[in-house]
């Protein structure tokens, strides 16, 4: 039991630091936008680690997707750019079900691109009425002859209005399936979702009689719920490694402010109260760090059976980056309540996580409903 990163993943390590480093002047700008930051893309193309979301038979860099490489990647991108971390993140979350249920011709035509970003995909999962429970979807496919028909809404879609196909979950007479959908294909068409209070490139994306070939069905008329956990079994886990990326760039802040803040004679970090927050925030990430890395190894032996350690991973991560970024808040003091600043981006950035990608109240059901099969 080793509990070092290996050569391969220490370079791959080493890459997304050197990336990060380079777009740091634009980070914050790039934060702040709802839309695609053109810097961002162009950096991410350049590092070339959008290939770690594609298997090397169509561009990639392994032959199978691996978890705890991309956990790595985005612990440090989230560290300084959730604009980076999410655009990084959805090359695969988007296009998953393409590996897993496209064609041949599917395969050809988009992973190569989505291996070198030069295209975004988008997953369409949630709608105005339908979060957490996806079976309430309204969202419809209909057949007709050699062609499918999409009718419906989704809402608070990423990447909207910047991907080049939409994987559309939705109900069909053999339950629920899953479609590829161009972004130009006629019917579609994005509006606006209100503004989060971390921004993030989002949309809602309408669907009004659209057209497409039967051959854009991804997998078998009614295995769509299949390829949505396939989809979270492999990626559910990196949001946790953002959670702890997160984290720890917000102990960093409050490390470099408690040693150089004098107060009653002496640094803030030497006051009791405050050297306390400091062992406990830092004691919390390495125990997330260690659970998120143990389940990125499950998932890359088999994602789908140990899809719960990917939970009880991003549950915990999430809830700890919560935690600390709220308490390195409170060591800064007012200097942690400046607009603007790095501790006030983080401290938006990490409420969100602990909703995406599966809730808190949601994944402990799920963990739960595992644990009583165990027993």
């Amino acid at each position: 039991m080793n509990f070092d990163l290996d050569e391969k993943y220490l370079a791959i390590q080493q890459a997304a630091l050197q990336l990060m480093r380079s777009v740091d002047d634009i980070a914050t700008e790039a934060d702040a936008c709802n839309e695609l930051h053109p810097g961002i893309l162009k950096a991410l193309q350049n590092s070339k680690l959008a290939d770690l979301m594609v298997p090397s038979a169509y561009g990639g860099r392994f032959d199978k997707i691996d978890p705890l490489a991309i956990c790595i990647v985005r612990e440090a991108m989230m560290a300084t750019s959730s604009h980076m971390d999410s655009l990084f993140a959805l090359q695969g979350i988007g296009s998953y079900a393409v590996t897993c249920g496209g064609s041949d011709t599917q395969k050809d035509f988009w992973l190569p691109r989505i291996a070198t970003a030069e295209i975004l995909p988008a997953l369409a999962l949630t709608e105005p009425e339908a979060g957490s429970d996806l079976k309430s979807v309204t969202t419809e496919i209909t057949s007709a002859g050699d062609e499918l028909i999409v009718n419906g809404t989704k809402a608070f879609i990423s990447n909207a209005g910047a991907a080049s196909f939409y994987v559309v979950f939705a109900k069909e007479e053999a339950g629920y399936s899953v479609v590829l959908v161009p972004a130009d294909a006629k019917g579609v068409s994005v509006t606006q979702t209100p503004e989060l209070i971390a921004p993030h490139v989002l949309g809602d994306v309408h669907f009004d009689k659209v057209r497409i070939p039967a051959s854009e069905r991804l997998g078998q008329a009614g295995s769509g719920l299949e390829l949505v956990l396939a989809t979270l079994g492999v990626f559910r886990v990196s949001v946790a490694g953002a959670a702890v990326g997160l984290a720890q760039a917000a102990l960093d802040e409050a490390v470099k402010h408690t040693h150089s803040r004098i107060q009653f004679g002496r640094p803030l970090a030497k006051l009791g109260p405050v050297a306390q927050m400091l062992a406990d925030s830092w004691t919390e990430i390495e125990m997330a760090r260690l659970l998120t890395y143990r389940a990125a190894i499950y998932a890359q032996q088999d994602s789908g059976a140990n899809l719960h350690h990917s939970s009880m991973a991003k549950l915990a991560a999430s809830e700890m980056a919560s935690k600390v970024v709220d308490r390195c808040i409170q060591m800064m003091g007012r200097f942690g309540l400046v607009r603007d600043t790095k501790i006030e981006k983080l401290y938006r950035q990490a409420r969100p996580m602990r909703i995406y990608e599966g809730s808190s109240e949601i994944l402990r059901l799920g963990i739960a409903k595992e644990l009583a099969h165990t027993v």
